[in-house]
């Protein structure tokens, strides 16, 4: 029996078939993502019918949620994508396989139920929808393909679940500061200390590296400016130090090449792990999230009568300010009221971090 022939355009190449043809007047080279012929030929088959159809009737090809999360993956520039990333594996199952027009709350139902199974809150799912809703709405209204078409003709309404579980913020009292940050190992403490002097976010405290760093001789100190691919709003971040966090700031110095913060000479992805929840659960504070830091800080700088604007500043805040531009009055004015929250306890604060490092120091030796 002769063997059939395959359909021209047809490449084995790492054991995948892959499409390499010009298919009116355009070529087309892309993974079949399968080992067998006769799929691959009808993934062919179906290419080919999907462009003459766009040419010819203005029909739009039909399109994956798995390959529309690709390209945002791909594409995306964002400082916590891998958060995103997570996310996109988890409704992989669910809602890979589906057309974009097939996505709506009535198919974001199982991964839904799934997660709700689980014991997750309200909260937590709606990141996933979240992100679901996100890559829609580029797909309607930012994504153009080879025929000038978006990818999906009309965004779906995808609505949020309503978060009555949702925490409400949980600033620190100096008491509760102390508590936590005595059960809190060193590396952590420290990173925590600069982060609720400072009101830096968890992703910023983490990812701190000296090249941000920017020395002002006329006034004996200096700041972090954080490019805005590493912070949430996409604009470059002031960081302003007050006593405590330069302080902080200067135990670190010359510990690591690049970044400010690690452990075992290596940089984190996060400070919220087991040593943070095992630290809460000590100091019986397990309501307490390492966001609650910067909470932490606005309320304080709140309380000693910071105006509105320079709270917007200090807390890197998204503002139509080109915020890390001032004069040096203007720096003297910031450093001066974030110093209003370091108050009589930042010396029993601070002496947390060196008795850590006595200890850890002691333990290693």
């Amino acid at each position: 029996m002769a063997q059939r022939k395959s359909l021209w355009g047809l490449q084995m190449r790492g054991g995948t078939w892959h499409i390499d043809k010009r298919i009116r007047g355009r070529r087309v080279c892309e993974s079949t993502g399968t080992s067998d012929r006769q799929e691959a030929e009808e993934i062919l088959a179906k290419r080919i019918s999907e462009i003459r159809e766009a040419d010819i009737f203005g029909v739009r090809p039909k399109r994956t949620f798995r390959q529309a999360a690709t390209k945002y993956l791909n594409e995306a520039n964002k400082a916590s994508l891998w958060i995103d990333a997570m996310y996109l594996e988890m409704l992989e199952p669910f809602i890979g396989d589906l057309p974009l027009e097939s996505i709506h709350m009535g198919t974001l139902q199982p991964f839904i139920k799934a997660r709700k199974a689980k014991g997750v809150k309200n909260r937590t799912v709606n990141y996933g929808i979240q992100t679901v809703r996100h890559i829609l709405n580029l797909a309607a209204g930012e994504w153009i393909d080879e025929n000038g078409r978006t990818w999906l003709a009309h965004a779906p309404k995808i609505k949020f679940l309503p978060e009555t579980d949702k925490r409400a913020p949980y600033p620190l009292s100096w008491d509760e500061q102390v508590r936590l940050f005595n059960e809190l190992p060193a590396y952590l403490t420290k990173m925590a200390l600069f982060a609720v002097n400072t009101g830096c976010r968890e992703g910023e405290v983490c990812r701190l590296q000296w090249e941000w760093e920017v020395e002002i001789p006329e006034m004996k100190t200096g700041v972090f400016i954080i490019p805005g691919e590493s912070v949430k709003n996409r604009q470059d971040r002031l960081v302003v130090l007050n006593r405590v966090a330069k302080a902080v700031v200067e135990e670190m110095r010359g510990k690591h090449p690049t970044h400010v913060f690690t452990y075992k000479g290596k940089p984190l992805k996060k400070m919220y792990g087991r040593a943070w929840r095992d630290a809460r659960e000590k100091a019986k504070l397990e309501p307490v999230r390492v966001h609650d830091l910067k909470h932490t800080y606005g309320r304080r700088l709140r309380a000693a009568g910071v105006s509105f604007e320079d709270r917007q500043d200090l807390l890197g805040h998204k503002s139509s300010r080109v915020t890390t531009h001032y004069s040096m009055p203007e720096l003297e004015s910031l450093i001066a009221a974030s110093n209003e929250v370091c108050g009589k306890n930042s010396r029993k604060t601070h002496a947390i971090v060196v008795l850590k490092q006595k200890i850890h120091h002691a333990d290693s030796a």
